[in-house]
């Protein structure tokens, strides 16, 4: 079968290893939010937006349900965002974050993956300002002045409105601002259905890597994968694989 075969049982090993970080994450979160606000999805606005977000992101219908069931069964679970920031080789960062229920696994897990691949973990803010933690929604079916209207009249600021390539519309905003924005487009056009809204965190300037390198980098980003506790990492290296198929 040769190369080809390895290559592309690396690279779906790769993904089915990222959707069941996804998974992970979003039953975590599904939980926080039915404990917050009740498992209920008519009467909890945020875990409704929340599930309507992870079906499009086809998480099973089953990870979902489970989430739910545990605050309906009055199981208890606390979990804690605890985030890294570090530096690995030629000018590449990293901000690595976690929702866990034991920091001090946390830590044990992701200090040596940095280590052990010759990288370092940085101060907190070390690393966080050479990214942009934004709102960003994009959508179908009006043009930038409608959706400039729309936030006017809700009150809400944005960043920035563009009309993408594809004619779609995205709008940048503050962190805090993403279900403002949202319930603003959706006042204005019922029937609009997202492709993006979510909290991005993008950096401000990209590497790229190659040779030893690269290796290192894609050894850090392995063993970071690799730890259980970890659900979102953010990185400046623009030529990396993250293994994602279409």
């Amino acid at each position: 079968m040769g190369r080809a075969h390895e290559v592309r049982k690396v690279a779906m090993a790769k993904t089915a290893a990222k959707k069941a970080k996804l998974y992970s994450r979003y039953g975590k979160e599904i939980y926080l939010a039915a404990k917050a606000g009740g498992p209920e999805l008519d009467g909890n606005l945020a875990l409704r937006r929340l599930v309507e977000k992870a079906k499009k992101e086809q998480v099973p219908a089953d990870v979902i349900k489970r989430a739910i069931d545990k605050v309906k069964s009055g199981v208890t679970e606390d979990y804690a965002p605890i985030q890294f920031e570090g530096f690995g080789p030629n000018n590449s960062t990293l901000i690595v974050k976690c929702l866990t229920d034991n920091i001090n696994r946390t830590i044990s897990q992701v200090r040596p993956a940095f280590t052990k691949s010759k990288s370092k973990l940085g101060a907190e803010g070390s690393v966080a300002y050479l990214y942009n933690v934004e709102s960003t929604v994009i959508f179908n079916g009006m043009d930038e002045e409608a959706a400039l209207d729309a936030l006017i009249m809700a009150e809400v600021d944005a960043k920035d409105i563009t009309t993408l390539e594809d004619g779609r519309i995205k709008i940048i905003g503050e962190p805090t601002d993403l279900y403002k924005i949202k319930t603003a487009i959706e006042e204005a056009k019922p029937d609009v259905e997202f492709d993006v809204d979510e909290i991005t965190t993008t950096p401000q300037d990209y590497v790229e890597l190659d040779g030893e390198d690269m290796m290192l980098f894609e050894r850090l980003m392995d063993l970071l994968n690799d730890c259980d506790d970890v659900d979102q990492i953010f990185h400046n290296v623009s030529n990396y694989d993250d293994g994602e198929e279409e």
